[in-house]
């Protein structure tokens, strides 16, 4: 398994991201200002997510999504830890994270990653890590 960068409008990742769409029933525009990162392997891109900056040292993750047939390999955590580790380096140890009440995985691989909800607006849920309280510095 490889995790790598990727820049939209790459045809790999685009596919990923209308595949996400259709399965959660929503339209998002692709934007450029997320930061991408795929998941290969055997030399296909089976997984995708990005960051985008936020306010000063914060970041939002967004697009998490792992192809159907490769769910329940803990790919979702690997690339959640990736993301983390980029928006580290460019000094966003904040990261939030938007979910739906209808997507119990989701949920569930957020708090496993260590996310704590911060709120609920009807069926959204977020939640928010700060990275610098779980490597001991406050």
């Amino acid at each position: 398994m490889l995790i790598e960068s990727r820049a939209f409008p790459d045809p790999e990742l685009a596919a990923l991201l209308l595949s996400q769409q259709q399965e959660l029933g929503q339209v998002e525009n692709n934007r450029d200002d997320i930061a991408y990162l795929v998941v290969v392997v055997r030399g296909r891109v089976v997984a995708c997510g990005g960051w985008q900056a936020m306010e000063p040292g914060a970041a939002l993750l967004k697009r998490i999504f792992v192809r159907p047939a490769f769910r329940g390999r803990g790919i979702a955590g690997q690339l959640v830890v990736a993301l983390e580790e980029e928006a580290l380096a460019v000094d966003r140890p904040l990261l939030r994270m938007e979910g739906c009440v209808h997507h119990p995985a989701m949920i569930a691989l957020y708090r496993s990653a260590g996310y704590s909800q911060t709120a609920t607006y009807g069926e959204r849920i977020w939640f928010e890590k700060s990275l610098l309280a779980h490597v001991g510095y406050r």
